[in-house]
């Protein structure tokens, strides 16, 4: 909470105290700028000596300050990326299994996936997993691939890697085929396709491309080339899938800029899905939400939004009795969630979510109040804060969404065992396990077994 009222997430104290600051420091900017301008526009009118050598001095420092902090900004981004680049140490040797990319026979390097693209395919759910969950043996072993930025140099050619890679580990033969559009960094979430190898016994692939090396908010320059790659890999899948009688079900997974992005790959919407025959869509923590969306409005005819599993079955029940058909996409996005929150219309216009005397969604506090231009300042900050998360902790809140996937992923691509199966609890078992391998991964990017 700043002084200014209860935000969406919890600041230190450090940020409480330099927001009123910064957001003063902007005000006075702001309202000495037309002052400064007019008093430089006279001054060179009227061309007064000293006062002009003044002025160019100024500018001249100006223009040395912004230099430097182009400069400074050049040496950060590099430092990202060479740091996206560099290999966890417990990821720093290529998998075993060559149904996954990096391994044996594989035609991709593990030097070329990134940080990101080794911890995805250094996890993949193993027999033990599977009987754990489901108290059945697994009927095959998952298939990973990845392909990363330094993989090749054009678009084409990583979708060209990708599809060689699906044939050769002969994921097309599978059950299902999930494709996850990653972040920025490459980061790929894991989770979401430990649900599938799980409950599918292995008898399933996963596919992602890399589109950058940089986090989100600065690969924002990026969101046409990550465009551009998903929709000419899923254009080569549905391609490749027509000369398969009976091809894997498609499934898409994108989470924050991810979904994002997979949205905009299909500018059709549900003819885009039906063309491309995809077969059910989960998009989590979409930026901006999906309210007012282009990309909304073409999936709304098969869409559902929920903020956490509990709302499922209410959901499911009111569109069976409007005599709608079973949902093929799913938004998942928390009321609270300062990434979803997040527009450019935050700044002059009161938003719905935070209406006079309307009911808050969950995780938005009661007495949060809109302010022009200061609650546009506040949400920014929350999302510096929204994805503070512990390895295993699965929480519901802001942009953390592990606690929900589990469930959202089980129900939205039929993923569920069959009611007749002997095991009982494998829900439970399921949550637990993802939670353990999500601890392991934290243990194998420190350097432990």
């Amino acid at each position: 909470m700043s002084i200014f009222g209860p935000s969406l997430m919890p600041w230190p104290d450090k940020a409480q105290r330099v927001f009123p600051i910064a957001i003063g420091a902007l005000g006075i900017g702001l309202a000495a700028a037309p002052i400064a301008a007019t008093a430089v526009a006279t001054r060179i009118i009227r061309g007064d000596g000293p006062r002009m050598r003044t002025l160019a001095l100024g500018a001249a420092g100006v223009a040395a300050t912004t230099i430097a902090a182009r400069t400074a900004r050049r040496r950060f981004v590099r430092k990202l990326r060479d740091g996206a680049r560099e290999l966890d140490p417990g990821f720093a040797q290529a998998p075993d299994s060559p149904l996954v990319s990096t391994g044996p026979d594989s035609l991709v390097r593990l030097s070329d996936v990134g940080r990101e693209g080794a911890r995805y395919l250094g996890t993949a759910t193993t027999d033990n997993d599977v009987a754990f969950v489901t108290g059945e043996p697994s009927v095959a072993s998952p298939i990973r691939v990845f392909v990363g930025l330094d993989a090749a140099t054009t678009i084409e050619q990583r979708v060209g890697l990708a599809i060689a890679e699906l044939r050769r580990t002969q994921a097309f033969q599978r059950s299902c085929l999930l494709i996850q559009a990653p972040a920025g960094t490459g980061y790929a979430n894991s989770t979401p396709v430990d649900v599938m190898e799980l409950l599918t016994r292995g008898d399933c692939a996963s596919v992602a491309i890399a589109y950058g090396l940089l986090p989100s908010f600065l690969s924002l320059d990026r969101v046409d080339i990550a465009r551009r790659t998903q929709s000419a890999l899923l254009e080569a899948i549905a391609t490749e899938c027509a000369l398969h009688d009976q091809p894997p079900r498609l499934l898409l997974y994108g989470e924050s800029l991810g979904a994002k992005v997979q949205q905009a790959a299909l500018p059709a919407g549900v003819d885009d899905l039906d063309r491309l025959g995809i077969d059910a869509a989960v998009w989590v923590g979409t930026p901006g939400g999906r309210d007012h969306d282009h990309s909304h409005r073409m999936f709304a005819s098969v869409a559902i939004t929920v903020d956490r599993p509990e709302q499922i079955s209410g959901v499911l029940t009111e569109r069976a009795l409007s005599d709608l058909s079973a949902p093929r996409v799913w938004f998942l996005e928390h009321d609270g969630d300062p990434v979803v929150r997040f527009r450019p219309d935050l700044m002059h216009a009161r938003p719905q979510w935070l209406g006079v005397d309307q009911p808050r969604g969950r995780g938005v506090p009661a007495k949060m109040t809109w302010r022009p231009a200061i609650t546009w300042a506040q949400v920014l900050v929350d999302t510096v804060y929204a994805t503070d998360v512990t390895p295993g902790d699965f929480q519901s809140s802001g942009h953390d969404y592990r606690a929900d996937l589990g469930a959202v992923v089980t129900q939205a691509f039929a993923l569920a065992l069959p009611q007749g199966n002997p095991t009982h609890g494998w829900v439970d078992r399921l949550e637990q396990r993802l939670r353990e391998l999500e601890v392991q991964r934290a243990r194998l990017v420190e350097g432990g077994g």
